[in-house]
């Protein structure tokens, strides 16, 4: 099979390997689709990948995407049966922990306390290729009424806006500033809607502020165009501020006005990697009782639930998607995502 691999250096290498076969307690995905995530331009646009970046690698190249989506096509030895396996339509939890500690026994396997023994398309083979292995136990059951691109999104972006959205404990008569409406924010800013909130969007794109409207945003703010987006945000808000507000941009800038937009005993939650913040500890935080929250993704019960959530109200993520991609077409698939300034891409690698 073929497999899409980071090179680094913003080189995409298309390679061949071997179909997977599974060993005990595993099962091999035949990936339907596999979804594009911000989170890997790091290592596309890093110099030598994620092993530069300090990231435990496997020998030899590793195949790229961390969002998949399939059908279980064939199981290993020792693969409980408890259900029908073969023909599952599964998305798959992209973290394996040791499987019995306090965090991987309750679906957090990214907190394993002995560490993480694999990221699948980081340390780990992934889901850009026709077939990716991974234990029975990171799947979780797609929901018939889902389409496998809408379970792609949920394997990542939309499942890290919804496991953000629920440690804001985010409720219909809320206000939320979102700031930054790329993949994960516009999945925020779609979920905050179908719960009933009020969403305050903000990016510097007019592009994905235009989309962020379509998906429901009551108000859009470009922070280049407006002088002081915080006292905007206030006097949206009554002078109060916003309940709760969520930062997916990574922008340190960004990041402290979702502090200090948010009203006293208010909420701020930050989800997007890397970088960093200042703040004034006494004035931001201590003296509005503000509360800081940070979210890494989702537990396989938090990925199942969104999926729930998704079919139950009819929410339209597959509209997330601008772009589609075959497998041939990586190269040019990323060279535009690198862009930053379009929708959400998936690749089909039938």
């Amino acid at each position: 099979m073929k497999g899409i691999v980071f090179a680094g250096d913003r080189r995409v290498d298309i390679l061949s390997f071997p179909d997977p076969t599974p060993g005990p307690g595993e099962v091999v995905l035949e990936i339907k689709a596999s979804g594009m995530c911000g989170s890997d331009l790091k290592f596309y646009r890093t110099p030598g990948g994620a092993k530069s970046l300090g990231f435990k690698m496997q020998d030899g190249p590793i195949i790229a995407g961390h969002e998949p989506c399939g059908v279980v096509v064939a199981i290993g030895p020792g693969v409980p049966e408890k259900q029908a396996w073969i023909g599952m339509r599964a998305m798959q939890h992209h973290y394996r922990g040791c499987g019995a500690c306090a965090h991987c026994s309750t679906g957090w396997m990214q907190l394993c306390i002995d560490g993480v023994a694999e990221v699948y398309g980081v340390t780990g083979h992934g889901a850009h290729a026709q077939y990716m292995k991974c234990p029975a136990r990171t799947l979780v059951p797609l929901p018939e009424e889902l389409s496998f691109k809408t379970g792609a999104a949920i394997s990542c972006g939309t499942g890290t806006a919804w496991g953000a959205l629920q440690r804001l404990e985010l409720r219909g008569d809320h206000s939320i500033a979102i700031f930054g409406q790329g993949p994960v924010g516009l999945s925020a800013t779609q979920l905050a809607v179908a719960m009933g909130a009020r969403v305050i969007a903000l990016d510097t794109s007019p592009e994905r502020l235009a989309r962020a409207t379509e998906f429901g945003a009551d108000t859009v703010i470009n922070p280049l165009e407006t002088p002081d987006p915080v006292a905007t945000i206030r006097d949206l808000t009554h002078g109060l501020g916003a309940h709760l507000s969520l930062d997916a941009s990574s922008s340190p800038q960004a990041r402290a006005q979702a502090v200090r937009c948010v009203r006293t005993w208010g909420k701020a939650c930050f989800v997007g990697e890397g970088e960093g913040v200042t703040l004034d500890v006494s004035n931001d935080l201590l003296r509005r009782q503000v509360t800081l929250i940070g979210s890494w993704t989702f537990s396989t019960v938090g990925q199942a639930d969104c999926a729930r959530f998704v079919a139950d109200r009819k929410i339209d993520v597959d509209h997330l998607f601008t772009h589609e991609w075959a497998l041939d077409h990586a190269v040019e698939a990323y060279r535009l995502f690198d862009t930053q300034s379009t929708g959400k891409g998936v690749i089909y690698p039938a």
